[in-house]
């Protein structure tokens, strides 16, 4: 299944101090997917469009802490 939500497993090291982080996670953007900007993509109204920060709706996504997916329903 398709996410933005990328993890990754870092090296650790036997002499490092702290207990490690063992999977780290990161979130890439929508529009990394979308090599060009294709014609009549779908708009959000004009004021969602300013409190969703974009005007396209293909290019919107909401930042969920790793913590929250669980509870959001992210997929992952």
């Amino acid at each position: 299944m398709f996410t933005t939500r990328k993890q990754y497993e870092p090296y650790i090291s036997p002499f490092d101090p702290c207990p490690p982080i063992r999977v780290k996670t990161y979130v890439t953007a929508p529009n990394l997917y979308i090599g060009f900007q294709p014609p009549n993509l779908p708009q959000f109204p004009l004021r969602e469009a300013l409190m969703k920060g974009t005007l396209w709706q293909v290019f919107y996504d909401p930042y969920y802490s790793p913590y929250e997916t669980k509870t959001k329903g992210d997929g992952s």
